[in-house]
C-alpha cells in the first residue's frame, strides 16, 4: 500500500476517533452530572473561572459542549470541507492545551505525600488531552495537506476546461 493511501487511512481512524470524542463529550456537557464533575478544574482555572462567574456553571457547560460539538463536526467534514476539518482540528488543540493546563491549576489533579509527583484520578484523566492533542495536531495537518491538493486539482481542471474553450 502506498505511503498516501496509509495517510489517508490513518487520518479516517484517526480523525473519526477525534470528532467522535468530541461531539460524545460535549453532548455529556448538558447533563448535570458532567457539569458538577467539571465544577473543580473550572473553579480552580484562571482561564475558565471569571467565565463561570458571569455564566455560571450550566451556561459555561453548554457553551463548552457546543463548541466542542462544533469542533468535532468541523473535523469531521474532511472529506467535503477540508480546510474547515482544519479549523475544526486546530480548534481542538488549542481546547485541549487549556485543558491540559488544568493539570498545573487544579491541586487535585495530584496526590500529596506520594514523594515524587502522582498524579491522581483526576489527573490521569486529564493527560489523555496529550494524546489527543497530538491527534488535533496530525488531523490538522492532513486536513491542510488535502486541502491543498484540492485548490491544486480544481486548478487543474479550470486550466484544462480553458484551454478545451479556447
Amino acid at each position: 500500500m502506498p505511503a498516501t493511501r496509509l495517510d489517508s487511512v490513518g487520518f479516517s481512524v484517526m480523525g473519526c476517533g477525534l470528532a467522535t470524542t468530541f461531539l460524545w463529550l460535549g453532548a455529556l456537557k448538558f447533563k448535570d452530572y458532567e457539569v458538577q464533575n467539571a465544577e473543580t478544574l473550572v473553579t480552580a482555572s484562571p482561564l475558565t473561572s471569571r467565565l463561570r462567574e458571569k455564566l455560571g456553571a450550566q451556561k459555561l457547560a453548554r457553551l463548552i459542549g457546543i463548541t466542542q460539538i462544533t469542533l468535532g463536526s468541523l473535523i469531521a467534514a474532511k472529506p467535503f470541507a477540508p480546510q474547515a476539518s482544519a479549523v475544526g482540528s486546530f480548534g481542538a488543540a488549542t481546547m485541549m492545551l487549556g485543558t491540559l493546563s488544568f493539570l498545573v491549576t487544579t491541586p487535585e489533579a495530584w496526590q500529596e505525600g506520594q514523594g515524587m509527583p502522582q498524579l491522581s484520578m483526576l489527573g490521569e484523566a486529564l493527560l489523555k488531552d496529550g494524546v489527543l492533542l497530538g491527534a488535533a495536531i496530525l488531523t490538522a495537518a492532513e486536513s491542510l495537506r488535502a486541502a491543498r491538493a484540492g485548490n491544486r486539482s480544481q486548478g487543474a481542471a479550470g486550466r484544462t476546461r480553458g484551454h478545451a474553450l479556447s
